[in-house]
């Protein structure tokens, strides 16, 4: 585990917090419609800071990932997060929409920010291994 890019894994990061934070405030309207829990726009205090985390979780599992398998390349890093983006957000989230009546709305809200955050992720530590 030693040999994860931990700048990789911290840009990465910090660059998904961000795009994930501007694609909720520009589909804010679409959120807050598909999402009655989305009406207080105002996040507490304590949100970002946890979701930052997340993110950094989120990071170093596709960096260890990315590392044993050996990607090495923007283009491999791409498709490693695609995969990854179809196997686990794509399948919950349409799951989501079979079991637990989720609008679809509100589920493809959030499965682009999960394509967004794994492809440029996958990118990132594609590029910085």
């Amino acid at each position: 585990m030693t040999d994860v890019n931990y700048w990789a894994v911290l840009v990465s990061a910090a660059v998904v917090f961000v795009l994930a934070s501007v694609y909720y405030a520009v589909l804010a309207k679409v959120w807050q419609q598909a999402s009655p829990a989305a009406a207080d726009v105002a996040p507490a205090a304590w949100k970002p800071p946890v979701e930052f985390v997340r993110s950094l979780v989120l990071a170093y599992v596709i960096a260890y990932l990315a590392h044993e398998m050996g990607i090495d390349t923007w283009n491999r890093g791409a498709v490693f997060g695609l995969v990854l983006w179809v196997g686990f957000p794509a399948m919950l989230w349409s799951g989501a929409m079979l079991w637990e009546n989720t609008s679809w709305r509100l589920a493809a809200l959030h499965a682009g920010d999960w394509l967004i955050k794994l492809l440029v992720i996958g990118v990132i530590v594609g590029v910085w291994t």
